[in-house]
């Protein structure tokens, strides 16, 4: 089958969605498809353009005037679709629902040619409660246009438990891994200390604020501990924290704050983006990690985080607050509760304390989350709704 993957940005070689979204194009691959990848970025000139693999599929020149002319001129992707005899469009939601990428869809499915749009995160309206306006004025016209967009779908894929998103049928699935890509967990023992890991760009439905609170109450609690009973522990954050999570909003508190509060100053570490062996370095370091620990308040109880996927992918344990029915009742699982409360580390070194499982076990236990699988899934639902012949 000829597959097109559609996105409206460009990769990144240190994002994670780019990973992602990577993965799930060898998925498709390795399922035995035939698939080109549709992009938008900047050419080595600064002219914006839109790209099929490394082809220019339309220019649209330098500048902001660039940039706008992209959000209108879509009609090349439906050309390049009819004459390369394109059968199936997977796209990612971006945000961008409007008369013009409705207009596509609306032909692409008048051509006969399977769309579905994948809504990573869902429902999303309540994080934009802590983003600047620009990225609320985006959510307006989302909410005018995206209903419209989906209906012209064939379904919605999401991973959430919802069975339908905006009035759309949906295909769910779980976030996939590439477990060719995350080297497995080496721990180094070290037993009077516990080394904790969060890799993530820090938003607020993280919580990682729950869990710095949670290290001030352990060590208020261990002043008064004999010191043969002391165990150190240690936050390990990887990843970009914005300065509204360091400083604090008026939704959440701030890191710095609450480290300056309880003096765990040397207890928390920022080590900023790492990748490749620096970032396999510091998990080794560490025996457990942090998953989300505040979904609730951007309005989520049920998702299938891709944080969690990697952690279990790489074979170490962790906690998360969420509802994730792929690993509820996993013995390698913490679960948090999903409220403000700080997190109780105690509870977090008492778990370590009995823990034996290997970190094969726990990859081991994940093997079916590869993104062939999930991909495959999402093709053999496409073909139960009949938008998809299965010659392909």
């Amino acid at each position: 089958m000829k597959i097109l993957f559609l996105t409206y940005h460009g990769f990144e070689e240190s994002s994670g969605i780019t990973k992602k979204m990577q993965a799930q194009i060898k998925g498709l691959r390795q399922n035995g498809h035939e698939v080109h990848v549709c992009t938008y970025d900047k050419t080595s000139a600064g002219v914006w353009c839109r790209f099929v693999d490394d082809d220019i599929l339309k220019e649209y020149g330098p500048g902001k005037w660039g940039a706008v002319r992209q959000r209108v001129g879509l009609m090349c992707v439906f050309d390049y679709c009819v004459s390369h005899g394109i059968e199936f469009v997977y796209v990612r939601h971006f945000m961008n629902a409007n008369p013009w990428t409705l207009r596509l869809f609306r032909r692409l499915k008048g051509a006969g040619i399977c769309c579905v749009m994948e809504v990573p995160t869902y429902p999303y309206d309540h994080e934009f409660h802590f983003l600047p306006f620009k990225h609320k004025l985006s959510l307006f016209f989302d909410k005018l246009f995206r209903r419209q967009l989906v209906s012209q779908m064939a379904a919605i894929v999401t991973f959430s438990d919802d069975k339908m998103i905006f009035g759309q049928r949906t295909i769910n699935i779980s976030n996939g891994i590439d477990l060719d890509m995350l080297p497995l967990h080496e721990p180094i023992d070290c037993s009077q200390e516990l080394h904790l890991i969060g890799v993530a760009e820090v938003h607020p439905w993280h919580g990682f604020d729950r869990l710095i609170a949670g290290l001030g109450e352990y060590y208020k609690t261990q002043e008064s501990a004999l010191e043969s009973q002391r165990k150190k522990v240690y936050f390990h954050i990887v990843g970009y924290v914005w300065p509204s999570e360091m400083n604090g909003t008026n939704h959440v508190p701030g890191f710095a704050s609450l480290i300056k509060q309880y003096g765990i100053e040397e207890y928390v570490i920022f080590h900023g983006q790492l990748f490749g062996d620096a970032l396999t370095d510091v998990f080794n370091q560490c025996l457990f990690a942090i998953g989300s620990l505040a979904r609730h308040r951007s309005g989520i109880t049920h998702i299938k985080t891709l944080k969690n996927r990697e952690y279990a992918g790489r074979g170490i344990p962790f906690i998360y607050s969420e509802c994730d029915s792929d690993f509820d009742g996993q013995p390698y699982v913490l679960k948090a509760i999903p409220d403000e409360s700080p997190i109780n580390i105690q509870s977090i070194v008492d778990f370590m304390a009995q823990f034996d499982i290997q970190p094969i076990a726990v990859r081991n236990s994940v093997e079916k989350l590869s993104w062939k699988n999930q991909m495959q899934i999402v093709l053999d639902q496409c073909e139960k709704l009949g938008c998809l012949n299965k010659k392909g």
